[in-house]
């Protein structure tokens, strides 16, 4: 793509823009700071929704579409709002995706009842498109040498937007109107829509074509019917009509949608790069990643609430659970400098296959350690170690492997993966959880079993994911303008500051 073919997509208010010298240290902050804010939208109502029936005069389950449609929303939204930035430039969608966040705060901030709340928390899910976008401008704007680190710390968001949340929610939920939840998230997101704003350059490298919006639609249906059962396949029954005509009718849709793909000359993800060995088993990996990561704060925080009379919990507020799991944000935050060291030492690969492997470990531990809530503690840490360096690996072995024009839409697509992995692990850990019980009067809690089973599979799911590792291909032959070069790739291959200039 030359210059002046680039030059035709931009306004003179863009070009003007670009004129203007790029503050990389801004640049690098506020990308963090969005990616924070849209993954503190996934777990804003977390803390809140065993008192929703009550505020909302809803049942339990219609209770929980306030948390599954953001989740719903956040996986089909994330690659269409990657390939758009792809086409269209990913500063004006990380734009349009803030004020959806903006839009989604004020429709819940102030709903009274059960359906503004979902639609405002579905347009909230949407904004977490954001991560992976922001990811992909790192690449577009930023030196190489200064790319890893970066990346690490953006992608580390993810996890610790929503870790370091959970007690920020906690705390509103619990002293102030749970309507001041939505008041910060807008502000929050207000905030971000005014960094990106100022700081963040237009974007030059797009790809040509046009958005494919039967692929759009094809791939939202398949997701939803598949997310769908399985998100509610515990409530609704495993071998009911409902759950298995969405998993086997979203399965139906995405083949469908898969060969139509194939045969589009402007697919919304094309599916003979996303077939690259690199880029496939990094995906599955990340499946696995997104299922023990999410495994985490499934069952440790029902082990810290339940009642001590029942032998098994131990009896801390949903502040203090909040607090436990907090830890395990923060050295995601901690480690992304570290996993990029490593990653320019040793390879992506490695930083991945370190990082599943410390969260398998991690979860053998807990089969054994959970009488105490230091045990809960140090159990959490670990898991967000090895998540901080699997996060921060998967965007660099993904960026290495694809076209430089395709890195959102390719960003994207790792995310749903992940977003599978922790749909999967809800619904797994749900109905082991809620299967292996223990009754002391009128409490009911998961047995001691329980949750050894479900450390348990985390620990084989994070076992799998350490084999998928194992098979990605150390080296492997790069596209001409690919958007990270191996080093031991084509001699003479541009740097990605190069290829975007």
């Amino acid at each position: 793509m030359t210059d002046d073919d680039q030059g035709q997509w931009l306004s003179e208010a863009e070009r003007a823009r670009l004129r203007q010298p790029t503050n990389q240290r801004a640049v690098v902050f506020t990308l963090a700071f969005t990616g924070l804010v849209t993954a503190f939208m996934m777990t804003l109502l977390t803390p809140l929704v065993p008192e929703l029936t009550e505020l909302l005069n809803v049942s339990v389950e219609d209770s929980l579409w306030a948390v599954t449609v953001t989740l719903l929303a956040a996986a089909v939204s994330t690659p269409i709002a990657g390939r758009l930035g792809d086409l269209y430039g990913k500063r004006r969608v990380v734009l349009v995706l803030l004020v959806l966040v903006i839009v989604g705060s004020v429709i819940a901030g102030l709903s009274s009842n059960l359906v503004p709340l979902i639609v405002g928390r579905a347009l909230q899910g949407a904004g977490i498109g954001v991560i992976p976008l922001g990811v992909s401008i790192l690449r577009d704007v930023l030196h190489r040498d200064r790319l890893g680190g970066a990346v690490a710390l953006v992608s580390a968001t993810l996890g610790v937007g929503g870790a370091v949340g959970l007690p920020i929610s906690a705390v509103i939920s619990q002293y102030l109107d749970w309507h001041f939840l939505f008041l910060v998230s807008g502000v929050l997101a207000a905030l971000g829509f005014v960094l990106v704003w100022k700081f963040i350059p237009v974007s030059t490298l797009r790809s040509e074509g046009t958005f494919d919006v039967v692929g759009a639609i094809g791939l939202g249906i398949g997701l939803v019917g598949i997310l769908l059962g399985v998100s509610k396949g515990g409530s609704w029954g495993w071998g009911s009509p409902a759950t298995l005509g969405t998993i086997v009718g979203g399965a139906v849709v995405l083949v469908l949608w898969g060969l139509f793909e194939l045969r589009t000359p402007s697919p919304l993800i094309d599916l003979r790069v996303a077939a690259r060995r690199t880029v496939l088993l990094t995906n599955l990996a990340s499946v696995t990643v997104g299922f023990a990561f999410f495994a985490s704060t499934v069952a440790l925080p029902q082990l810290l609430e339940a009642p001590t009379a029942t032998g098994v919990g131990l009896g801390q507020t949903m502040l203090i659970a909040s607090l436990c799991l907090m830890p395990s944000g923060l050295i995601m935050w901690a480690m992304s400098p570290v996993a990029a060291r490593l990653t320019r030492a040793r390879g992506a690969r490695t930083s991945l296959l370190l990082g599943i492997a410390i969260i398998a470990v991690g979860y053998v531990l807990a089969v054994f350690l959970m009488s105490e809530v230091w045990h809960t503690v140090l159990i959490a840490t670990a898991v967000g170690f090895g998540v901080g360096f699997a996060y921060a690996a998967m965007p660099n072995l993904i960026m290495s492997a694809v076209p430089a024009t395709e890195t959102a839409a390719s960003n994207g697509l790792n995310s749903v993966m992940r977003t599978l992995g922790s749909t999967v692990a809800s619904a797994v850990l749900g109905v082991v959880l809620s299967s292996n019980v223990v009754t002391v009067g009128e409490v009911t809690t998961p047995s001691a079993a329980g949750f050894q089973l479900a450390f348990i599979i985390s620990a084989v799911a994070a076992g799998v994911g350490v084999l998928f590792t194992v098979f990605i291909p150390r080296h492997h032959r790069a596209y001409r303008q690919a958007s990270i070069p191996d080093a031991d790739d084509r001699a003479g291959e541009a740097g990605p500051a190069a290829q975007a200039a």
